[in-house]
C-alpha cells in the first residue's frame, strides 16, 4: 500500500475524526492555542500601533521592532524558553505571541497612518478629542487594513503551531514528532494535512471578515469625504 493511499484511508476513517483526542479535537487544540496566542499578542500589539499611527511618528521603532521578532526563529525560541519554563503551554504560547506581534504592530500602524489628516483634523477643529478622533474616525477608516493584520498573524500562527508538539503534547504539531519518532511517514502527512485544511478554513474565513470591514470602511471615508468637502 502506498503512502498515499495509507492517507487516504486515514482521512477517510470518520471513527478517527469524532473520537476523543481524534482529529477534530486536536485540531480544536491547534486552533485554541492560535487563537489564544493572537489574542494576546493584539493586546500588546494593536494599543502601540494604533498610537503610534495616530501621533504619525515612530515608524522607524515600529519597523525595528517586527523586523526584529520576525528574525527571530521561532524554533530556537521555543528551545530556550522550553529549557526556562519546561514541558506545558507556557514556552510554546510566547513563542507564538512574539510570532504574532509584527503582523498587528504593522497592520495597525499602517491602517491609523493612512487615515487622511484632513478628515482628523476637521473632526479636531469639531472639538473632538484625541481619544474619540481615535475611537470614532481613525479605527472605523482603518478597519480593514487591521483585520488585514490580525489574518496575516492567525495564518503565521496556525502554521507555526505545530512546533507546540515539541515541548507539549497539544494541536496537530502531535501527528507530525509521533511519526517523525517512529519513522511513521503517514501520521507526518495527516498532521501536515491537517494544518493546511485548518490554515485554508482560516484564511476563507479571516478573508470574508476582511472584505467585510473593507466594504465598511469605504462606506465610513465616503461619509466622512463628504463631512470634510
Amino acid at each position: 500500500m502506498t503512502w498515499a493511499e495509507k492517507l487516504f484511508l486515514a482521512l477517510s476513517d470518520g471513527a478517527a475524526w469524532t473520537a476523543d483526542g481524534g482529529y477534530l479535537d486536536r485540531m480544536l487544540e491547534h486552533l485554541g492555542i492560535s487563537v489564544l496566542a493572537v489574542a494576546i499578542a493584539a493586546l500588546i500589539a494593536l494599543p502601540v500601533g494604533v498610537w503610534v499611527g495616530h501621533r504619525g511618528s515612530g515608524a522607524g521603532w515600529v519597523g525595528g521592532i517586527g523586523g526584529a521578532a520576525r528574525a527571530i526563529p521561532t524554533l530556537g525560541l521555543l528551545t530556550i524558553l522550553g529549557l526556562a519554563f519546561g514541558i506545558g503551554l507556557s514556552a510554546p504560547l510566547i513563542a507564538l505571541i512574539v510570532l504574532a506581534v509584527p503582523s498587528l504592530l504593522a497592520g495597525a500602524y499602517a491602517g491609523v497612518g493612512a487615515v487622511s489628516r484632513d478628515v482628523v483634523d476637521a473632526a479636531r477643529s469639531s472639538g473632538y478629542t484625541e481619544a474619540q478622533i481615535i475611537t470614532t474616525v481613525e479605527l472605523p477608516l482603518a478597519a480593514g487594513v487591521l483585520v488585514g493584520g490580525v489574518r496575516s498573524a492567525l495564518l503565521q500562527v496556525v502554521a507555526t503551531a505545530t512546533l507546540a508538539a515539541y515541548v507539549t503534547d497539544i494541536g496537530l504539531g502531535g501527528y507530525i514528532f509521533a511519526g517523525l519518532k517512529t519513522r511513521d511517514y503517514t501520521d507526518m502527512l495527516l498532521g501536515s494535512v491537517l494544518v493546511v485544511l485548518l490554515a485554508l478554513l482560516c484564511e476563507l474565513v479571516m478573508s470574508a471578515a476582511q472584505r467585510l470591514f473593507s466594504r465598511a470602511t469605504r462606506r465610513e471615508r465616503g461619509s466622512n469625504n463628504v463631512l470634510t468637502v
